[in-house]
């Protein structure tokens, strides 16, 4: 490339995910009803959690977090999303669409991770049962809720920073509706080489450690559960743990198709469809399907209502 077909890019331009009128109102619509569903329901998991002292144990700890790196998540994509349909304006400032991929790295990261630590604290419940508090110290489950977050941020701020390295030259538009390193490293006019080799070691080695923490957890909970003599006891074990494994087989076959291979090797509608599963439909979903089937949160939110409903009104 000649340094004369250089230029410097102030702004990119998100096309979204359909260029027509009509499919942007129902998208506009269906994302924004998709979006106040996920920080309502996550939102509700952190209230009860942090209200109900009954609920201040690892497990529900790790609840929490999961619930507002969820919220975070959708929060970094869909807003501009909404805002650019409004205004019928599809840009977004150079500054703004690397700080849109820094967090969106940070929050996909951190769910990863954080599938990874609660399936260990269901391999500690179930496997070693009369330990659980020995083991499930709060030094402990401090570290394990810190962790994520701090790994998350060295991970983003990884290819972040590889990322400015590059030059963008004439080409400007992204085809998708937020700024994702993929399609970003696609559009770069330089050797992204090192950014796809770092892209394809570090997202293996996010994915694969947690995974093998899942996987191994997993065997040791079937072998300890298939021990129960009572049908009753096994039940009982294997559905603490049955929305975990939803959240797991939900999250990790969107995201590996997704990231888990150089960008060049997937179709630009793969690619939106997968980025719209793991950023906004499993978020949503999340607590449905782990947190709100738990009883314990749906008693402690039953609790929270009858509250304000029947709380005497103040003069």
């Amino acid at each position: 490339m000649r340094p004369g077909n250089q230029t410097t890019i102030s702004e990119f331009l998100l096309l979204g995910l359909s260029s027509q009128a009509e499919q942007q109102k129902i998208l506009f619509v269906l994302f924004l009803g998709m979006y106040l569903i996920t920080v309502a329901g996550n939102g509700l998991i952190i209230l009860a959690i942090g209200l109900d002292s009954y609920l201040h144990t690892p497990m529900y700890l790790f609840l929490a977090n999961l619930s507002l790196a969820d919220i975070s998540s959708i929060s970094t994509s869909v807003p501009k999303m909404l805002v650019n349909i409004q205004t019928k304006s599809q840009s977004i400032s150079y500054g703004s669409c690397i700080t849109q991929m820094y967090f969106s790295i940070v929050f996909v990261v951190i769910d990863n991770f954080l599938l990874g630590v609660m399936a260990y604290d269901r391999f500690v419940a179930i496997c070693h049962p009369l330990n659980y508090v020995t083991i499930m110290q709060p030094r402990l489950c401090a570290l394990l809720t810190i962790l994520p977050w701090v790994l998350s941020n060295i991970v983003a701020l990884t290819h972040t920073l590889l990322l400015l390295r590059l030059l963008f030259c004439d080409g400007n538009t992204i085809p998708h509706f937020f700024c994702d390193l993929a399609p970003l490293l696609k559009l770069s006019c330089s050797d992204t080489m090192i950014n796809e080799l770092m892209l394809f070691v570090v997202g293996l080695s996010v994915i694969t450690f947690p995974f093998a923490l899942i996987f191994f957890s997993y065997v040791c909970i079937v072998r300890a559960v298939l021990k129960i003599s009572s049908t009753e006891g096994k039940w009982k074990a294997f559905s603490t743990c049955a929305s975990h494994l939803m959240v797991v087989l939900l999250f990790y076959g969107t995201i590996v198709g997704v990231y888990f291979f150089p960008s060049a090797m997937h179709p630009e509608d793969t690619n939106k469809i997968g980025a719209v599963l793991f950023t906004v439909v499993t978020p949503m979903v999340n607590p449905f399907i782990y947190s709100l089937r738990n009883k314990d949160i749906k008693g402690t939110l039953r609790k929270l209502v009858n509250r304000k409903s029947f709380c005497p009104l103040m003069p």
